[in-house]
């Protein structure tokens, strides 16, 4: 697996009966944001899918909106003593005419849990910033097509079999067909990879989808989910009261303990359709 994976000798004790055997660990690696040359921040992420990654972020902060906003995206030397790259550090160059992020906003952005930001002051800035509107998407899905998505996005999921450690994100079509699956240490980074990928494939807004997670649903996976235009996100865990407020504010729909055939559809519970019609 590359720098995805790293491998690592433990003690094992089973029934108390110890062996020492190899493990593989999910590798973790900051790596630093750079938008026309200027370092913007930095994130732990699982290597691989970086300059999805990089593009998926700069999507959620209301930075680039389709393909042609990006000139290019490259790697820069490193911070080693000899400059030899050591590939944890990413340059976003914006086309011409694309404003650069608020120098102001560094390191302080309202996708960030930890920012300091909460309530009305968050769904504000996601309200103004949003390139699209999920609301009036006309998404509509069966609940055995959503019962289904959980047991495709793991069977898809490459390096979780090796290691046990990583979050997955799905982008699935309204018929249940994956379009993009990536992993990651990070919930959050794992959907601004998929993102990231979506952006660059000209596929935002990314209409009619589902963007399927293996773990809670937070106020920022729903915003990504809103920044990138897409209609539904369900999660295999419980969302946060923060996470139902955005969604329904923004039309989302948003579904959570999505295991087996059993679900909470918590908000716009129009686009399910039940076997007495549309909820």
């Amino acid at each position: 697996m590359g720098r995805v994976t790293v491998p690592r000798r433990v003690l094992r004790l089973r029934e108390g009966v110890p062996s020492h055997r190899p493990d593989t660990l999910a590798a973790e690696e900051p790596m630093e944001i750079r938008v026309n040359g200027r370092p913007l921040t930095v994130t732990m992420r699982t290597p691989g899918g970086d300059f999805d990654l990089a593009a998926g972020f700069l999507v959620s902060e209301g930075v680039l909106h389709a393909a042609d906003h990006l000139a290019a995206i490259r790697y820069c030397a490193g911070a080693t003593a000899d400059g030899s790259n050591t590939y944890n550090v990413v340059d976003v160059a914006l086309a011409p005419g694309v404003p650069a992020p608020d120098a102001s906003l560094e390191r302080n952005f309202y996708t960030t849990s930890s920012c300091g930001l909460c309530g009305k002051a968050s769904l504000d800035a996601v309200r103004t910033t949003a390139a699209w509107s999920v609301a009036e998407d006309n998404l509509r899905v069966t609940p055995q097509l959503l019962s289904a998505l959980p047991d495709r996005l793991r069977a898809a999921q490459k390096v979780f079999d090796s290691t046990g450690g990583l979050h997955a994100a799905g982008l699935f079509d309204a018929d249940g067909r994956l379009l993009c699956l990536r992993e990651d240490v990070g919930r959050h980074n794992a959907v601004d990879k998929v993102v990231g990928h979506a952006l660059r494939e000209g596929l935002l807004p990314a209409r009619g989808t589902v963007l399927m997670v293996s773990g809670r649903a937070s106020f920022e996976l729903v915003q990504k989910a809103v920044m990138a235009g897409i209609p539904l996100l369900a999660a295999v865990s419980a969302p946060s009261s923060l996470a139902v407020d955005l969604a329904e504010e923004s039309g989302l729909t948003l579904v959570g303990f999505l295991r087996g055939e059993s679900m909470n559809v918590y908000t716009r519970t129009d686009r399910i359709e039940t076997e007495t019609g549309t909820e």
